[in-house]
């Protein structure tokens, strides 16, 4: 079996690296699979893959970069990927003779989608989200806007012309049966897994920061994440929690960062900014107590699944989490692991600081949390998944 493994990203974007990269390594793992041809998007002003990036690839897989123009204007970005992109990926089909193509998010799903209808050849749809949605809710897209109107036309071919879709939460598998009354064995939940053996607590690490209580958070701000909020989330754990630092790693400039810091009257002195690689977060994470998702709270959030918690997590972290978020403000409400918060709500944030607080005084914390990883993120999972439906497994996932 020959696999296009096609994602929208960048070979150097953390999601390509936190999201896409367990999956590649468990679908070499298969016997079944002979080479994998992973497609990634190298825009414009995107450095070209590294030697090292590559390096990281397993034995079956081969890079295959596509670089598509880019204009000034985003909507014509667009455009151009979905009027020109289909074409060079049935190329790649027929030059690579694939006979399956796995698609990573319903953005590239829409790619493969229009690719391999034309062709007849089988796709599945992993990291499979209500994109449109989330776009559309968080006020970056217009109902009337073309890429909103697409992308949800296209989400809807995609389930029920995929050989199967992989969701990321019970939630979002219940809703997908409903709207399109989905056979239950055309739909996985699979939620965002974690590299166990990359995110793990080193106590070494940790001493850097031996007399204060450490805040991390890792990802970007804005689109589907707090921004302004996010800071006085921040200041609000400088003024409740004695000697609080804070460490944030994002691809954002520093400069921007620092601007959010000030206006809300944050010591930048007892905050740590890096942009790092994928690579690099483990240790920062080993250095911290607890972490932030501060994801916004709309509608569709419920769907979703932040790689971020599931690494948070597997560094024994207890995380700060937005309620509504998709299955994990549900796990942890019954299991532990973090607490949640309203910011409509009066006391809501304070209440969960404090359970942060007490849930890091246990000494048993940092060992006991990487158990929801392995129950909930494990990368076994991922194996299983494409096992059942590549045909080496006669289970029914549930």
């Amino acid at each position: 079996m020959i696999i296009l493994f096609v994602t929208y990203w960048s070979l150097s974007d953390g999601l390509t690296q936190g999201a896409a990269m367990p999956h590649l390594r468990q679908l070499a793992a298969l016997e079944q699979v002979r080479r994998i041809v992973l497609v990634t998007l190298e825009r414009k002003g995107v450095p070209a893959p590294t030697i090292g990036l590559t390096a990281q690839l397993p034995d079956k897989v081969v890079h295959q970069p596509i670089y598509p123009r880019d204009y000034k204007l985003n909507l014509l970005s667009k455009i151009f990927d979905f009027m020109v992109l289909p074409g060079q990926l049935k190329k790649l089909v027929q030059y690579e003779k694939a006979d399956h193509i796995v698609a990573v998010g319903t953005l590239a799903g829409a790619l493969v989608h229009l690719t391999a209808i034309p062709l007849k050849i089988p796709y599945l749809v992993s990291f499979y989200e209500p994109h449109a949605a989330y776009m559309q809710e968080n006020k970056v897209w217009k109902t009337y806007d073309p890429r909103y109107v697409f992308q949800k036309k296209w989400e809807k071919e995609q389930a029920l012309a995929a050989q199967g879709l992989l969701v990321v939460s019970d939630a979002f598998k219940r809703e997908l049966m409903r709207r399109y009354t989905l056979p239950a064995e055309k739909v996985v939940v699979l939620r965002n897994a974690v590299d166990e053996a990359m995110f793990y607590y080193s106590k070494e690490v940790r001493r850097v920061f031996s007399n204060a209580t450490v805040g991390i958070y890792v990802g970007k701000y804005g689109g589907l994440y707090y921004a302004h909020e996010a800071f006085q989330i921040y200041r609000r754990c400088f003024e409740v929690i004695p000697n609080f630092r804070l460490i944030i790693l994002s691809p954002q400039p520093q400069e921007e960062i620092l601007q959010y810091l000030v206006a809300c009257a944050i010591d930048v002195e007892k905050v740590h900014v890096a942009s790092v690689t994928h690579a690099e977060v483990p240790a920062y994470l080993s250095a911290a107590d607890f972490a932030f998702a501060t994801i916004k709270s709309y509608p569709s959030a419920r769907y979703c699944s932040p790689v971020k918690i599931g690494e948070y997590w597997a560094n024994g972290l207890p995380v700060l989490l937005t309620e509504g978020v998709g299955d994990d403000s549900d796990i942890i409400h019954r299991e532990g692991g973090g607490a949640t918060f309203n910011l409509k709500e009066e006391g809501s944030l304070d209440r969960a600081l404090l359970k942060i607080l007490q849930i890091i005084q246990d000494p048993a914390h940092r060992q006991q949390i990487p158990e929801l990883a392995r129950k909930y993120r494990s990368s076994e999972r991922i194996r299983e998944a494409y096992a059942y439906f590549f045909g080496q497994s006669g289970e029914e996932l549930p």
